[in-house]
């Protein structure tokens, strides 16, 4: 009796063991009866039947990440490499969702391969239809077409995609070199750009300037003409009162008014003789030559005064 006594007692111990089991917080235990689902167990501990109920799987609801890296094709047969990091979750933890989850794949490693595959084929799939230049600037895009698309497929699995973040965004190093090329060159036509407004500005500035000079001095040239111009006036005005004076004394002392002529033409002599810095002057001196000056300054003076008399 002792031993098979000791045997219903490990037997009791072995059922009493297995009837209880432990499930982590975050985590949904699936059981299953000979094979079959039975009922999923919350976190905590739970009670099972011994023996014939097991723990088929324990399926974690929290945020898991991956990350993956493939190759895609542009449009324009560009080869563009791809660095991204997966971001997803259980839906949530009802029966149905869970059942999914455990009974989809046949474990993990399956699961992970469907989902990276997916997603690369996504990518692929809305790249093709865009040309290289246009790749750089639409990775907001790019995700929001890759969830769209694979909600659906997901949400059959039991999962949902939170997230598809696109590290690197690489193409091949030939593409690479041409892309660096024409950022060079566009650079250069832009510089030379602003380098010809910035002369054609300076030009035009400078055309102004010169053009405001040039007024300025006309103005100034047009001012002193004018001036000199009645300065002059002015001076033949009082030279001529003051020859009408002279003559006019002239003739009430009964003198020749040819004298004022002679007087002049020795004032000249005088002048070029004392005011000549070098310039050579040719002047007839003589006699002869004096008379025929002031016969021709009288003929002047007479027509001046036939003039004046025919005005008034």
């Amino acid at each position: 009796m002792a031993p098979f006594l000791i045997i219903f007692l490990v037997f009791v111990f072995i059922v009493v063991i297995t009837s209880f089991t432990t499930i982590q917080q975050a985590t949904v235990g699936v059981t299953t009866i000979f094979g079959k689902f039975n009922r999923i167990l919350r976190p905590g501990l739970n009670f099972k039947i011994p023996l014939i109920e097991k723990v088929f799987k324990k399926v974690s609801v929290q945020n898991r990440s991956a990350e993956m890296g493939f190759q895609a094709v542009t449009i324009d047969q560009a080869n563009v490499n791809f660095t991204a990091m997966l971001l997803y979750a259980v839906v949530n933890s009802d029966e149905q969702t869970i059942k999914n989850v455990a009974f989809k794949f046949i474990d993990d490693r399956n699961f992970m391969q469907a989902l990276v595959r997916s997603v690369e084929g996504s990518v692929r799939a809305y790249v093709a239809t865009k040309k290289q230049a246009e790749v750089l600037s639409l990775r907001r895009e790019i995700v929001e077409a890759v969830k769209d698309q694979l909600d659906k497929t997901l949400e059959e699995w039991g999962y949902h995609l939170i997230d598809l973040q696109l590290n690197d965004i690489n193409f091949d190093e030939e593409v690479m070199r041409s892309m660096a090329k024409v950022v060079a060159s566009n650079n250069l036509k832009a510089a030379a750009e602003n380098e010809g407004q910035a002369l054609l500005i300076t030009k035009t500035k400078a055309a102004e300037a010169e053009g405001n000079a040039i007024k300025i001095s006309a103005h100034a040239e047009k001012e002193a003409s004018q001036l000199k111009g009645q300065g002059i006036a002015l001076f033949r005005q009082e030279v001529a009162k003051g020859m009408a004076g002279a003559a006019k004394e002239m003739e009430d002392a009964n003198l020749d008014s040819s004298l004022i002529l002679f007087s002049m033409w020795t004032e000249s002599v005088k002048n070029f003789a004392q005011e000549g810095k070098g310039n050579v002057i040719f002047l007839d001196g003589s006699l002869d030559g004096m008379q025929k000056n002031i016969r021709e300054m009288m003929a002047i003076n007479q027509l001046n005064v036939t003039n004046n008399s025919k005005t008034k």
